[in-house]
């Protein structure tokens, strides 16, 4: 079974030109099939401010109403998302940006009202395998943002950490298929303050200690969840750390298995 990489790309990368263009280049000369997805959060909070747009963070997590759903259309799907594949052309990478709404690929559902209405949100429904595969049989690389559609009309601010993972799971059926989290950090830290003290394997033996001690909680924790749904659906192995784990050069990162 071929190899197929999923890369999600954090928020301070892409604020950082030069970080941003550090990582593009380490992806591009990535070897293999490759899939990037990417966010955008802080680029669209700035835009908003810009535009006299209020933005709302409850629990970290966006309330997207009518005019704030518009803002993060501009940012992630135009100006973030072209602007990488703009760059990934000039490294000899030939990137196609995409919403979940090009080629159907990825179909949500608007996220129900219970304590907090998040406004247009999606939760992932349905990954089309067959419609990315074509475009990566094509020797295309493909940019997802994070934004995907209903089917019936309208899209939906969906998080990219959970796009990633549900591609990765769909992209399964045909691919032994890894997810690569590079964010700012080295990987899952033991102590928040020591930025060296990088656990270097989580499995299922291994997180309920985790958790119970308190080493994994508050934003890391819908991550670690993410990659144990992930891994439990099909997904060969996920890796969190810096960017440079996209290297065969950097040993200090994160991986976690079943």
């Amino acid at each position: 079974m071929e190899k197929l990489s999923i890369i999600k790309i954090g928020g301070n990368i892409i604020e950082d030109e030069t970080s941003l263009h550090e990582f593009l280049k380490l992806f591009a000369n990535l070897d293999g099939m490759k899939i990037l997805v990417h966010g955008g959060g802080k680029k669209a909070t700035q835009m908003a401010h810009k535009l006299g747009i209020e933005s709302t963070l409850i629990n970290g997590r966006r309330i997207t109403d009518k005019a704030t759903l518009e803002v993060i259309t501009m940012v992630y799907g135009g100006l973030v998302n072209k602007n990488i594949v703009a760059k990934l052309q000039a490294l000899q990478t030939n990137a196609i940006g995409l919403s979940g709404a090009d080629g159907n690929s990825i179909l949500s559902n608007k996220r129900p009202v219970k304590d907090i209405d998040y406004g247009f949100v999606g939760d992932v429904k349905k990954v089309d395998n067959q419609a990315i595969d074509v475009l990566i049989s094509a020797n295309f690389t493909p940019v997802f943002c994070a934004i995907t559609h209903d089917g019936n009309g309208q899209l939906l601010n969906t998080n990219a950490d959970t796009i990633t993972s549900q591609i990765a799971v769909a992209m399964s059926k045909s691919y032994e298929t890894s997810i690569y989290y590079c964010f700012e950090l080295n990987g899952v830290l033991k102590d928040i303050n020591d930025k060296n003290s990088v656990i270097k394997h989580i499995n299922s033996e291994s997180y309920p200690a985790l958790l119970s001690n308190g080493i994994i909680a508050d934003g890391m924790l819908p991550k670690l969840e993410n990659c144990f749904d992930a891994l439990k659906n099909g997904v060969h192995a996920v890796f969190m750390g810096n960017t440079t784990i996209l290297t065969k050069e950097n040993e200090n990162y994160t991986k976690i298995t079943l």
